[in-house]
């Protein structure tokens, strides 16, 4: 079953939701932790009941997945996975790096993404069989070969595997031409499916940041797979998303830097 009719709706969502989160950007936080989360919540919770609120009206049968941290998906059934302030750091320092993410899950697998970036005035847009878009144009892979390419990661909240995600950092920039991180983890990866980030790979479980962006990037023309090449789903403790061309030379690197060798075969 298509989920395109959904789209328009969802689009209009997104962008309420972001026009709310704009207009209640806290001038400053305190210093310490728990006071830059309450400033925090004090957008983000209103954000995110207006959020659910829009969307059980235009899909009542799907569940809202409470957590965004650790957040699991069930097997079977529709649920909504959602982030109304994709890039907290960012948006609290007045960067441009952050957005809205709205994600409907079917049986474990995305079906439907959108991602609204207002700071940037970047749309991305996915629903699984019918290609992604950005500001409504069909995007698509890069064509960059390894050494030239732009390899980007993230870590997701309380990563258990930092010695993994240090030594591949270390492997990917033997091998890339460059390696950063650019803000929300979603956002990079839905740009590996516009052709603007070539590689991006992370350890640890992250899958209500990897949801949307997976299905943007797999619908661009990426392949999104484990470190292992295996088929990646919510429940994965690694990610990589590339190009199809290049996509073999990234989980040489990975599996060789695993391997504690020197140069890919």
């Amino acid at each position: 079953m298509s989920h395109q009719h959904l789209l328009p709706q969802v689009v209009r969502i997104a962008r309420e939701v972001g026009d709310y989160v704009q207009e209640h950007r806290p001038a400053g936080t305190g210093g310490d932790m728990a006071s830059v989360m309450r400033t925090f919540a004090t957008v983000d919770e209103p954000a995110g009941a207006l959020l659910r609120q829009r969307l059980a009206a235009v899909r009542p049968q799907a569940a809202w997945s409470e957590d965004e941290i650790g957040t699991t998906v069930p097997e079977r059934g529709e649920v909504w996975v959602c982030d109304a302030v994709d890039g907290a750091v960012q948006y609290l320092r007045h960067l441009p790096h952050w957005g809205v993410t709205i994600t409907l899950v079917a049986d474990g697998a995305p079906v439907l993404a959108v991602l609204w970036a207002p700071r940037l005035d970047m749309l991305y847009t996915a629903v699984k069989g019918h290609g992604a878009f950005l500001n409504g144009r069909r995007i698509t892979t890069s064509a960059k070969e390894l050494p030239a390419a732009l390899a980007c990661t993230s870590q997701p909240p309380f990563n258990l595997e930092p010695e993994r995600a240090g030594t591949s950092l270390t492997a990917m920039l033997r091998h890339t031409l460059a390696v950063r991180n650019l803000g929300p983890t979603a956002l990079q990866v839905a740009q590996v499916g516009s052709g603007h980030v070539d590689v991006f790979w992370e350890y640890g479980h992250d899958a209500n940041n990897l949801l949307p962006g997976s299905l943007i990037a797999r619908e661009g023309g990426a392949l999104v797979t484990n470190a292992d090449g295996d088929p990646w789903t919510a429940s994965s403790s690694s990610f990589v998303a590339a190009a199809p061309a290049l996509h073999p030379a990234v989980l040489a690197v990975l599996s060789d830097h695993r391997a504690g060798g020197g140069n890919p075969s």
